[in-house]
This record gives structure tokens, C-alpha cells and sequence, in this order.
């Protein structure tokens, strides 16, 4: 260590420097004891409240104006649907998180959960809202993030084969069938080829416009979708072979998880956003005409076809249900035993309740 003083200074000069130190260290003692006399005297409670209120303005305070979510799609409003959605499109959420000190929340669209859980992991969002599987094999592989809730558990997959090709599950045997790889559609498509008995596929990842494409072009036998998009293919004449909906253990739900990192900075977010989206989800219920509308925007699609996708029914009003927690348990416990999950895990220990 380089020291900033001569070496050659007399012995008296630094002796009287420590005195005058120890001096200085024994009246702030002394100032110290008086205080705690003080507080012993009866105003002990007081300096305990005035401390615990300035640890929460600082808290407070250290509460980032700029909230950065991250959700699966893309559209035009740059917007998810359901309650976050509306919350977000009518301001409502935004008047909420502003008693808190954030002032700005930016919206990021991704094509699926992997890509958003890797933003979220390098730093670049605070928390996002995806689908269970990618959400899971991200914390089974050592992801530092909590679920928080659970708004959805009634996503439904499609199976679909090209033109001319195959008839049932059963004939993808042998098959080449588009996926993407750690989403729910994979955790679909594969618990539902193991539950038909048909081996010997080709899995090969593609995000889901690719896919598309390449079942047009008939370079992949089938191919796996959602909501509004895989309606307008079987309504273009493609097979329908399967969807979730006829096996309720391959259902999908919705993971809303946050950063252990964000939490630090604001440990209450959890009970701040859910009671903001609580508040949205009670107004989108008094104009279920307009919520429609709003996800007929978003999904370049009519309201009629908005409302058999996403029908308000299938969103709930509390972060977590029994029912929700059963189906995250059951998808956990099958990608561990696929080995999609790299270690097991109790869904309890992630959850904040």
C-alpha cells in the first residue's frame, strides 16, 4: 500500500495525532450513550419507528422509475391481452405503479418464452409474463427468478398436418413436425406423441411464422400452434390432428415471474402488480365488449373469433388456484422425467405467495 505521508515524521506528530483521535472517538461515545439514555428514558419506540420509516423511504426510493416487461408476441399496440393487457391499454396499471415511484414502463414483445427468459436473466427486463414450460426449464436451470402468479391455465395447443398429408396423430409416425423448442407446444406435442404411442419423429425448431411457411411449402409434415393463428390455418384447409383441449394434463398456463435481482430494489412489486392487475381485471369485466374489440386489435382478427380464444372466463382473478398449481406440478414433474428440465425442483420454493 503506497502511503501518503513521510515515513521520516517525528514520533511526537503522530502521537499527538492518535490522541486527538481517541479524543474525538470517546466524545462521539459519550454523545452515542447520552442518546441511548435518552431513548432508555422512554423515547425508544420512537427512534425505532423513525428508523423503520426511513429504512422505507429509502426503500422507496431505491424503487426504479422505469419498469421494463416483457411478454410473448407481437402487434401493432405492442401490447399482451388479458388483464395486463387491458390494465396497461387503459392507463389503469400505469396510475397504480406511480404511487410507487415508476413512471415508465416499456413493453417488450418476444416470439417465445426462451428468448425472454434469456432477457431476463442478462438483465435487460425486470419481469415478464410467458408461458409455464420455458418458464421452468429456465429456473430448473438456475434461472434467479420467482413466480408471482399464474393468470391463465387453459392455453390451448394445436396440432396441425399439412395439405394431403397426415390424417391422425397416429400417422406422424416416422414424421418431421415443427416446433419451438422449450415452449409449451413442445411440452404438448411430446407428452401427446408418447401418450399415442408414435415414435420414431423428427422434432426441428422453428419459430412459429417459419413453421408456417414450412408447412406451406410442405417441407415438415405438421406443425404446432395457438389461438387465432391456428384457427385461420384449419379454416385454409390444413388438418387439424389434435389440440389440448381433449387432454386436460397438457393444457398450458401462464407464468408471470420477476428477476430475484428486481426484487431487491422493490420487494413489495409482487402485491403491487397483482393488486394493479386485480383492479384491471374488475374494470375489463364491466366492458367485455371493448376488451374483446381490444384483442381483436391486437390479434389482427373480429371480436367473435377473440372471444372463442380468449374468453374472459379463462382468466383468473387471484395470483394462484388450485387447479393452476396441479398443472404447473404435472408439467414440472413431466420435464424433468424428458429431461427438458435440467433438476427437479418444489413449484413452492419458486412461488411467492
Amino acid at each position: 500500500m503506497k502511503h501518503t505521508y513521510r515515513e521520516s515524521q517525528s514520533g511526537w506528530a503522530k502521537r499527538g495525532r492518535l490522541a486527538f483521535t481517541a479524543g474525538v472517538v470517546m466524545v462521539m461515545l459519550v454523545l452515542q450513550a447520552c442518546g441511548n439514555n435518552a431513548n432508555s428514558a422512554g423515547n425508544s419506540k420512537s427512534a425505532a419507528g423513525n428508523t423503520a420509516g426511513a429504512a422505507g423511504a429509502e426503500a422507496a426510493g431505491n424503487v426504479p422509475a422505469v419498469l421494463n416487461f416483457g411478454f410473448i408476441g407481437s402487434n401493432k399496440l405492442n401490447l399482451p391481452g388479458g388483464a395486463e393487457g387491458w390494465g396497461l391499454y387503459k392507463g389503469i396499471i400505469q396510475e397504480e405503479l406511480k404511487k410507487h415511484g415508476i413512471t415508465d414502463v416499456k413493453l417488450t414483445g418476444f416470439p417465445n418464452g426462451p428468448d425472454q427468459t434469456e432477457s431476463l436473466i442478462s438483465g435487460r427486463l425486470d419481469f415478464g409474463s410467458l408461458g409455464d414450460t420455458p418458464a421452468i426449464i429456465a429456473y430448473a436451470s438456475g434461472a434467479k427468478t420467482r413466480l408471482i402468479a399464474q393468470t391463465s391455465a387453459r392455453t390451448v395447443g394445436y396440432l396441425i398436418g399439412k395439405k394431403d398429408g397426415p390424417e391422425t396423430v397416429k400417422d406422424l409416425q416416422g414424421k418431421t413436425i415443427a416446433i419451438q423448442k422449450g415452449s409449451f407446444m413442445h411440452r404438448y406435442i411430446v407428452g401427446l406423441l408418447q401418450q399415442e404411442g408414435v415414435t420414431g419423429y423428427k422434432l426441428v425448431h422453428m419459430l412459429t411464422p417459419d413453421a408456417t411457411a414450412a408447412l406451406a411449402r410442405g417441407d415438415v409434415d405438421a406443425t404446432t400452434n395457438t389461438g387465432v393463428p391456428a384457427l385461420k390455418l384449419i379454416d385454409q384447409g390444413y388438418t387439424r390432428l389434435d389440440d389440448a383441449s381433449s387432454h386436460p394434463d397438457l393444457l398450458g398456463s401462464s407464468a408471470t415471474v420477476v428477476s430475484e435481482e428486481y426484487l431487491k430494489k422493490f420487494p413489495d412489486f409482487p402485491k403491487v402488480w397483482n393488486a394493479a392487475r386485480e383492479k384491471a381485471l374488475a374494470d375489463l369485466k364491466q366492458h367485455e365488449d371493448e376488451y374483446y374489440q381490444f384483442l381483436a386489435e391486437i390479434g389482427d382478427t373480429t371480436p367473435e373469433l377473440a372471444k372463442q380464444v380468449s374468453p374472459i372466463s379463462d382468466i383468473k382473478d387471484t395470483p394462484f388456484t388450485e387447479e393452476g398449481t396441479k398443472l404447473l406440478e404435472g408439467t414440472k414433474n413431466f420435464l424433468v422425467e424428458e429431461k427438458l428440465a435440467r433438476k427437479d425442483f418444489n413449484i413452492s420454493d419458486w412461488q411467492l405467495q
